[in-house]
């Protein structure tokens, strides 16, 4: 009979208090993979991998006993031997090896250099082989700093008051509209999955007064270019008693300093392997849409092709000129057209062609949008019958409004966008663990 007490106990040293220099002399005992085999003579360097990263090992002699003479990349395995100081070697330590056992064998060997620095294989072979190129620790690396992103996200709002709820992915209807949408079966019931949980941290805010939420959302739309996924994470936050929109910028401004100071201080080794310049933020500039479509226009000399939204080329050039103007990385463009906003969008009292909302450009990419919502009863059926939509599925979302609603805003960030931006990815696949796009439903 055995009983969990809660505390677990294992006789492997964490690979991070074997590269402390106070181990040296010592023996130890550590598990992993074999991330590479480099054969010199009669010695062998053998790259152990674990979550925390490399440790060099060396075998030495050719008349090696037992599984010391048959390791091979691609296992796991359990070693023991002494600490050395080398200064070659990852983090200045080695373990010379003086036992090894074998935990588990490849039935095959793998199919890329996953143990190089870099790969050299194409996008397609990555995604491909997916769970065999992420080995890579450079490819690891993406994620462990989208982690730090998604943790930062979720520290600094639980910091300020907001609470975390999780929202189905399964509806009746779609809170964004439009044609866009994966259409599924429930029961003999039609349904769709969602764009955004937009409906329900609305719905949230009445009782919570600030959400947020980080979760997949789906979009059916037929592209396939390397900024677009059809399913992607989103990062969201909805708040309550706003006074003005720019409350939420003020707050997405925090956020992204708390989030960067994050990886700073605790995602240093990733961001060194992938050579990432984290962006300094004391302010970001806002700029309105009639305006920033104004100076592109006239800075490029190229005509306004799209009053109503903005380009990617457009994005870019913005994001250009905010750089040289400001020395920013960041520029929120607001004001948008309510043409191209949602029926929630609160429109601008002074002007109702546009609305409180806004997109956050980074590196001349949008990464956000938000705004400031509808919150009266009457207003929001009017402008839906402005609209001539039909309200049929949407019963519960608008009781909340017909029984009080405070002042409120949100935002949604695309999770994979901001890592690909902060990465300079040149695709958003790099960005995302196992892609979703037109042509690709695996691994």
């Amino acid at each position: 009979m055995e009983f969990a007490a809660g505390v677990w106990e294992t006789k492997d040293v964490e690979f991070a208090r074997l590269w402390k220099e106070e181990a040296a002399g010592q023996e130890a005992e550590a598990a992993g993979m074999i991330h590479s085999i480099r054969d010199i003579g009669e010695i062998s360097f053998v790259i152990l991998r674990s979550r925390q990263g490399l440790l060099q090992a060396v075998r030495e002699g050719a008349g090696q006993q037992g599984d010391l003479s048959r390791l091979k990349e691609g296992q796991a395995v359990r070693v023991r031997g002494v600490l050395k100081k080398e200064p070659k070697a990852p983090h200045g330590m080695e373990l010379r090896l003086s036992d090894a056992r074998i935990l588990s064998e490849p039935a095959a060997p793998l199919p890329l250099p996953v143990g190089k620095w870099k790969m050299g294989i194409s996008l397609e072979a990555s995604l491909d082989h997916r769970p065999i190129a992420l080995r890579n620790l450079r490819e690891r690396a993406v994620f462990k700093i989208q982690e730090g992103l998604c943790r930062g996200f979720r520290e600094f709002l639980t910091g300020q008051g907001f609470t975390e709820i999780h929202t189905p992915k399964i509806g009746a209807r779609s809170a964004e509209g439009g044609a866009n949408l994966f259409k599924l079966s429930y029961f003999h019931h039609p349904a769709v999955l969602a764009q955004s949980p937009q409906f329900y941290k609305q719905m949230m805010v009445g009782v919570f007064d600030r959400v947020f939420e980080v979760g997949p959302v789906f979009r059916a739309e037929k592209h396939s270019t390397r900024r677009h996924l059809n399913e992607y994470t989103s990062m969201d936050f909805e708040m309550g008693f706003l006074d003005s929109f720019y409350d939420l910028c003020q707050m997405e401004t925090a956020m992204l300093q708390s989030m960067f100071a994050l990886l700073e201080r605790e995602y240093g080794t990733e961001l060194s392997l992938l050579d990432v310049r984290l962006p300094k933020i004391t302010s970001i500039p806002c700029l309105r849409f009639d305006e920033a479509k104004r100076l592109v226009s006239e800075a490029c000399h190229r005509p306004i092709r799209s009053p109503y939204d903005l380009e990617p080329e457009e994005e870019g050039l913005i994001g250009t000129y905010a750089k040289e103007t400001w020395d920013s990385d960041f520029v929120f463009v607001t004001h948008y057209p309510s043409k191209k906003r949602p029926f929630y969008a609160m429109e601008d009292p002074e002007n109702t062609q546009a609305t409180l909302s806004f997109d956050l450009l980074f590196r001349g990419m949008e990464v956000t949008t938000g705004g400031q919502r509808i919150h009266d009863y009457g207003m929001l059926m009017e402008k839906l019958e402005k609209r001539g939509m039909d309200t049929e599925g949407m019963e519960e979302y608008l009781d909340c409004f017909r029984y009080g609603m405070p002042p409120h805003g949100g935002l949604g960030i695309g999770l994979e966008r901001l890592t690909m931006q902060l990465l300079s990815a040149e695709n958003i696949r790099q960005a995302s663990l196992f892609p979703r796009d037109m042509t690709r439903l695996k691994p």
